[in-house]
């Protein structure tokens, strides 16, 4: 019986990921340059628990390997590095895709209409379920500028820990005014800028094709940030991380509300909360 729990308690814990593999793997996160040794060291340990305690499956014959496995790590507890790794006790399973996988939608319209469509994705993130990976967008040689599928992700974790995906983490009463007014005012203005940005892209260009990105590049923020005020949290939190500098020059209100939240800053002493 105490063997038993003892047993219990050790992967709980879990042990620090092996060094050479650990340093291979951070290696290609640049995103890491702004922590510490302590800090790193930090992270490295919860790394180690967060994989004791979480199911990395694969999908499509797909293999996670110890690669796999650590870089969805570093980027799951970049966010809580000085938070709590409790905040993701209420799921167990990852499950990760070689590439974007597709999901089916069901949307009624105003009149009553019901659309279906297949959807590809690189993330998803089920309300009391698995998260739900695309390795091919959470290398790091796949990550694109600004942009981490599994922090967007687990952030949307943060976000729903209190039931709501509305972009509002658990904050402290004398806190949770402050950041909503923040949000709403930093999410309206994102819109203004994407109306703008979208005027000017011409009529012989679709909006959706690769052709418009020229236009979208613009902004500080990827697009999907406006859908609503969960993705907007979420997109700017992969900003945040990393390219802290953009989302500080252009919002500097939420980049502040940010750097409270997650106790981290990016920015080190330059533009600091």
């Amino acid at each position: 019986m105490i063997g038993a729990m003892f047993q219990r308690l050790i992967r709980r814990r879990g042990s620090a990921p092996d060094p050479d593999a650990w340093r291979s793997v951070a290696a290609g996160f640049e995103f890491l340059d702004h922590l510490g040794a302590a800090e790193l060291d930090r992270l490295r340990t919860m790394c180690g628990q967060f994989l004791a305690r979480k199911q990395i499956s694969g999908a499509a014959g797909f293999e996670p390997d110890e690669t796999v496995r650590l870089s969805i790590a570093i980027q799951a507890c970049l966010p809580i590095l000085h938070l709590d790794l409790a905040a993701y006790d209420g799921f167990v399973e990852i499950v990760v895709y070689p590439a974007r996988f597709l999901v089916p939608r069901e949307q009624v319209d105003e009149a009553g209409v019901v659309h279906q469509s297949v959807e590809a994705l690189s993330g998803e993130a089920m309300d009391g379920g698995p998260v739900v990976l695309s390795w091919e967008d959470t290398a790091a040689e796949g990550l694109d500028a600004g942009m981490s599928v599994v922090i967007h992700e687990f952030v949307h974790k943060l976000d729903l820990l209190d039931g709501l995906a509305d972009g509002i983490p658990p904050l402290p009463r004398a806190r949770r005014g402050r950041w909503r007014e923040v949000l709403e005012r930093s999410y309206q203005w994102f819109g203004a800028e994407l109306d703008e940005v979208e005027s000017l892209i011409p009529d012989t260009v679709d909006p959706e094709s690769p052709a418009a990105d020229h236009w979208y590049r613009q902004l500080p923020l990827d697009p999907y940030a406006a859908t609503d005020h969960a993705e907007f949290f979420a997109v700017a939190a992969e900003t945040f991380f990393l390219e802290p500098a953009i989302l500080a020059d252009a919002l500097p209100e939420f980049y502040r509300e940010l750097a409270l939240f997650f106790r981290q800053n990016p920015l080190g002493g330059a533009k600091g909360p």
